[in-house]
This record gives C-alpha cells, sequence and structure tokens, in this order.
C-alpha cells in the first residue's frame, strides 16, 4: 500500500536534514494518512479510504464525501475513489431525473 492520499494525492516528499554545522543528510516528509470510514448519501453507504488528515478537513468543509467528489478534479483522485465519483454522479443524475 503506498503512501498516497486516495482524495488529495498528497504523497511522500523528499528533502534535507540540515544540522547545526551545515551538513545534509536527506530524509523523508511523510503525509499524516488516517485510515477513515465515510459516508456517501447518495449511495447510502460507507466508504472505507485512506485520506490524509487534511483532504479529510477539506471534506467536512465541503460539506461531506459526496460534493467534496463532485468539485474535485480527476486528475489528483485514485483509481477507486475515480469509480466511486462515477458511481455517486450516476446516482445523483438517477435521482434529478
Amino acid at each position: 500500500m503506498s503512501r498516497r492520499c486516495e482524495l488529495s494525492g498528497k504523497a511522500v516528499m523528499t528533502g534535507n536534514n540540515v544540522s547545526h554545522a551545515n551538513r545534509k543528510t536527506r530524509r523523508r516528509f511523510l503525509p499524516n494518512l488516517c485510515q477513515v470510514t465515510l459516508i456517501s448519501d447518495a449511495l447510502g453507504r460507507q466508504i472505507s479510504l485512506r485520506v490524509s488528515a487534511h483532504a479529510l478537513r477539506s471534506v467536512e468543509h465541503n460539506g461531506g464525501l459526496d460534493f467534496f467528489l463532485l468539485k474535485a478534479s480527476d486528475a489528483q483522485l485514485s483509481s477507486r475513489v475515480l469509480k466511486l465519483k462515477r458511481q455517486i454522479e450516476k446516482a445523483k443524475t438517477a435521482v434529478a431525473a
């Protein structure tokens, strides 16, 4: 399992540890990933995802998983969540029609 957020695409970054003597050694900055279960109102079920704390705050700010996915661009979403987005769009159009 990769260290990548399924909603925001946030991944591992690299940089340097810089000592007091100004020596630089490579290091990794890991994203703050959490295993969460979010509820989709359109599908009427729970979805378990591995998301960053930043993306979780964004989901809450946008009013839930459905609204977040409908506003999100396809480039940053994982393939699993992209399929979920298509299901939500299909369910929303079926209710509207």
